[in-house]
């Protein structure tokens, strides 16, 4: 008989909370580098893995905004070979976001506690990860951080997790000081060189996959980060310990030019080609050295039971006095004053069934913390299975209807004398001062944030409504105007997009490099954005690191350009990736949300 290991899941410390967006905690299933991971059940008791970010990221304005479009993303990847994002928070003061639990260790836990995998089992776990990026790519993400800790062994086939989250972070600022998300041992050369993100980024990851289950180590050796990173961007991985049938796969992968690298249905059907028997996913795709370490992961501790609501007292004759409640020997504090409701947890006001693979009884570490005190009677689920709904994917919340309040007719008449007072202060500041001597009565110097005096001094252009197009393919030689409507690619012609007096132009100096090529204006201003902006027009308004042309080495997926116009026209141009060596046309794709007539036209050069 196998007892979950008290390596497996930890009970819940002081520092832990029982309850996370109504799902009760069970265990600590790990700590990474963005936040800590609980073992949960839903109200059905099906286990999840629960993931809290840690405070440091979620203090940050522009990894809340990206986590919040990643967890969007994420939740449209429905591979069989995927751990599916089946809720999340990402408004809340601490975000979090939940999977379903795979019930098998990691690639680097299994490896590193049994050795290599043999060839077939190889092949099996390369064509599963092969099909999971397929649909992770498919649903617009680029993994970024794939390695063995990323890939789990279920007992039929593999599972890949964390898919498109590291985005988030590398969007703040806390991962250049001290705080350290991923490993960069699994790194491409671009990632590494130059922080370009692409499909193929993703595939040298897979290459790498592929070597670390065969060999038993990292391809590119073990070290300090600099070293390895050195080694990746400058040297040949070491595959002299590959199996023959591995090696030109697995070489092919790890090509240094993206273009080189193999497509992904490429690399699915040369694993078929290689494998001496039809590679089927089953219960004997691991050595059985491996099973223990599933099995050991299917005994699963259990959320500390409910208690029963207490009998209610009996109903004292009328006109008796009432009877005061017998003391207790730790009375529960009143909520303090202003505290919302509290909100029923996903496990009131019953105890969940049993987790379906769950054979043994809890472990004693986790089974003798005390129950979370859940109030009775909890009429509603907090969280059942309704469908996600909104950027933060909750379903309904209901809450408790609070008594009404007292009245308290002082207080508003109070109220009342006071608002008059504010009104009559506000009206006085409004009246415009006639001793000023400034010509310009009724005219007031503030504005809105962000706003663009026009001429003559006569005030602020108001806000534009902006217009969003997406999935702009900018040919090389090609320029955009901002003014129209849709915006769409212009031939330079014979004189060239960089004279053509455009608001935005892609230029491609011949080389493959994403340093022989750059976006620039012939009408106006560019401000590449740092990972802490938000693109905005505020904060276009706001930038004045003016330059004209931007390199393309200096992009990576999701970067943000502000571009003002000498037209008076500003935007916010995303810069999404660029088409491979290989591609018959050289172009990068944008996403452009555009403010017309957001500020006075100037005179350009």
């Amino acid at each position: 008989m196998v007892t979950p290991s008290a390596e497996l899941f930890q009970p819940l410390g002081a520092d832990d909370p029982p309850v996370v967006g109504g799902y009760r905690l069970a265990a600590v299933l790990g700590t990474g580098g963005m936040g800590k991971v609980y073992l949960s059940y839903t109200p059905g008791g099906r286990p999840i893995a629960l993931k809290v970010i840690r405070p440091e990221f979620s203090q940050d304005p522009e990894f809340r905004r990206r986590f919040e479009q990643e967890v969007s993303s994420a939740q449209r990847v429905q591979g069989l070979y995927t751990a599916p994002v089946i809720d999340g928070d990402t408004k809340g003061q601490q975000p979090w976001l939940a999977t379903a639990y795979v019930p098998g260790p990691s690639l680097a836990h299994a490896v590193a506690q049994h050795g290599a995998l043999p060839l077939r089992s190889t092949l099996l776990l390369t064509v599963g990860v092969a099909e999971a990026l397929h649909v992770i790519h498919g649903a617009g993400i680029v993994h970024r951080d794939l390695k063995p800790a990323n890939v789990l062994l279920a007992a039929d086939g593999p599972r890949v997790i964390d898919f498109g989250i590291a985005r988030a972070a590398d969007a703040t600022s806390l991962t250049g000081t001290g705080v350290s998300v991923g490993t960069p041992h699994f790194m491409a050369p671009e990632q590494a060189a130059a922080g370009t993100i692409t499909p193929a980024t993703d595939v040298f990851a897979l290459g790498q996959i592929a070597a670390f289950a065969a060999i038993g180590k990292p391809a590119f050796g073990e070290g300090s980060s600099h070293a390895v990173l050195y080694r990746i961007v400058h040297e040949d991985p070491d595959l002299s310990q590959l199996p023959d049938e591995l090696r030109p796969l697995v070489t092919h992968c790890l090509s240094r030019d993206p273009a080189d690298r193999p497509s992904l249905t490429e690399i699915i059907t040369k694993c078929h080609e290689l494998s001496p028997t039809p590679l089927r996913q089953g219960e004997d795709w691991l050595p059985q050295t491996f099973a223990s370490s599933i099995t050991e992961r299917l005994r699963l501790p259990e959320p500390a039971p409910t208690p029963a609501p207490a009998a209610s007292a009996p109903t004292p004759p009328v006109g008796a006095a009432p009877t005061p409640p017998p003391p207790t020997a730790a009375a529960t504090p009143a909520p303090p004053l202003g505290a919302p409701p509290h909100v029923p947890t996903a496990f009131s006001p019953h105890t969940p069934p049993p987790s379906p693979y769950a054979h043994t009884a809890p472990h004693p570490s986790v089974q003798a913390r005390a129950p979370y005190p859940t109030p009775a009677p909890a009429p509603q689920w907090n969280r059942g299975y309704a469908p996600p709904q909104g950027p933060g994917m909750h379903g309904p919340r209901p809450w408790p209807t609070p008594p009404p309040p007292k009245k308290r007719t002082g207080l508003i008449v109070a109220g009342v004398v006071v608002g008059v007072f504010a009104a009559l202060a506000i009206i006085g500041a409004l009246v415009p001062d006639e001793g000023s001597g400034d010509g310009q009565a009724g005219s007031s110097n503030s504005s809105s944030s962000g706003g663009s005096a026009k001429g003559g001094g006569s005030g602020k252009l108001p806000d534009p409504k902006p217009a969003t197009y997406k999935g702009i393919d900018l040919t090389e030689d090609y320029y955009l105007q901002l003014a129209d409507n849709p915006p769409k690619p212009i031939d330079g012609g014979d004189t060239g997009a960089m004279y053509m007096h455009g608001d935005l132009y892609y230029y491609y100096y011949g080389g493959d490099s994403a340093d022989d090529q750059q976006i620039g204006t012939d009408n106006g201003k560019l401000v590449l954005l740092n990972n802490a902006q938000q693109g905005s027009l505020k904060t276009c308004r706001a930038e004045t690191r003016y330059t004209e042309k931007i390199v393309l080495a200096q992009l990576t997926a999701g970067s943000e350009i502000c571009v003002r116009s000498d037209s008076g026209h500003i935007a916010v141009v995303t810069y999404r990736g660029r088409s491979g060596v290989n591609d018959p046309s050289k172009y990068v794709t944008l996403d452009v949300t555009v403010w017309r007539n957001a500020e006075e036209p100037t005179d350009g050069d």
